[in-house]
């Protein structure tokens, strides 16, 4: 049977109400409130830790910790030269910009931080914008008879 407007349903439960807890014998949730007796789970303002095992020591402080996470790192998209000669193929293109990148897909947002590395071989000359460049990238964009233009970043060489 097909779905549409006049035979739509809520899916099970979804129309069910909170758990009124505390309301006399007759609701089934009287006395304790569904806490049970004693304990520490009956206790007003208890609250269960995440990962709490029942006194178990938790999978967390369980397992060895190891390794470090440089929270200031920043994270550059990686184009290598090949994939520039493939999509420029075709084009005649003389200069690939910031914006570009994201036309041709190269990139995912506009504002990511490219890096420029040198594998594969250009066969046009092409003036290319990133933030950074490898060493091998900057002598095959050169040998091409292109121009490696360095743009500034959050670690951008000074120029004097």
């Amino acid at each position: 049977m097909a779905k549409n407007l006049s035979n739509l349903r809520a899916p099970k439960k979804a129309n069910t109400g909170r758990k009124r807890v505390g309301r006399g014998m007759g609701s089934g949730m009287g006395k304790t409130s569904a806490r049970g007796h004693k304990g520490q789970g009956s206790r007003s303002g208890f609250s269960l830790m995440r990962g709490f095992e029942g006194g178990q020591m938790p999978l967390h402080r369980r397992l060895p910790k190891r390794g470090f996470t440089n929270i200031f790192r920043t994270e550059y998209t990686v184009v290598n030269l090949d994939r520039i000669a493939e999509h420029v193929e075709g084009l005649s293109v003389t200069e690939i910009a910031l914006d570009d990148y994201k036309k041709l897909g190269l990139a995912s947002s506009k504002k990511a931080l490219i890096k420029i590395l040198g594998s594969g071989e250009l066969a046009s000359a092409i003036t290319i914008h990133a933030h950074k460049f490898s060493k091998s990238a900057v002598e095959k964009i050169e040998k091409a008879g292109g121009k490696a233009v360095v743009l500034g970043g959050p670690a951008a060489p000074a120029t004097a």
